[in-house]
């Protein structure tokens, strides 16, 4: 039986990739520290998905060594959206379905996930996510710090303040998706492995996803 809510996590879940990273290889693409930088970016997201480091200390180390403007983020955008995990493609009449019972709960950003999960007739009131800050010339000067997500916790602070009542899902791949079990108001934690398999995300998990049909079998749709 599908539960009151289902919150689903965005990057390494719903699309193959991690979001910023992606980001982070358009907008230093010709920058003379590009590999040094990228390398930096993609630890500092490894480390805060398995709980090594605190969200915001992850996001705020990467922002620090990202250079993008508005334009790398249009980019970056195109690129997501040919980059859905295939069992969410296949699935969007499941999703679309129960679109007023999902959630998109994540630590990336609004105006990248918006566009991706547009296709499963997912509202944007129904993505909870930074926000970047641009400058006059366009460029990401930072992040809004009042948005719960940009905090320690974020996931958490958000789904809290959203007052949920009944059975509540989780499905994703980091630590942070776990936090909403241990620290929140989640009944379940599933970890997803379709992109990424986590093995003390999964230590910690109700059940382990391989992909997003075995979800589906569960409910019993």
């Amino acid at each position: 039986m599908f539960p009151d809510h289902l919150i689903i996590d965005f990057d390494s879940t719903i699309i193959t990739k991690e979001s910023l990273d992606e980001l982070a290889h358009i907008a230093l693409k010709d920058h003379p520290e590009k590999e040094n930088r990228l390398q930096k970016i993609e630890s500092l997201t490894q480390a805060g998905m398995v709980g090594e480091i605190t969200f915001d200390e992850s996001l705020s180390q990467r922002m620090a060594l990202l250079n993008a403007d508005r334009s790398d983020v249009e980019m970056a955008i195109g690129q997501l959206v040919k980059s859905i995990t295939p069992s969410f493609a296949k699935n969007a009449e499941f999703i679309r379905k129960y679109k007023e019972n999902i959630w998109i709960i994540s630590g990336g950003f609004r105006e990248m996930i918006i566009p991706v999960v547009a296709p499963f007739e997912i509202h944007e009131t129904h993505v909870f996510a930074n926000e970047f800050i641009y400058d006059e010339a366009q460029k990401i000067i930072g992040v809004d710090s009042n948005n719960p997500m940009a905090k320690a916790g974020g996931k958490v602070l958000q789904v809290n303040a959203m007052e949920l009542e009944g059975e509540i899902h989780v499905i994703g791949d980091g630590y942070t998706d776990y936090e909403l079990k241990a620290n929140g108001p989640a009944s379940r934690f599933f970890a997803f492995t379709e992109n990424v398999k986590r093995k003390n995300v999964c230590s910690h998990a109700d059940g382990i996803l391989n992909n997003f049909d075995d979800y589906i079998r569960m409910t019993g749709d």
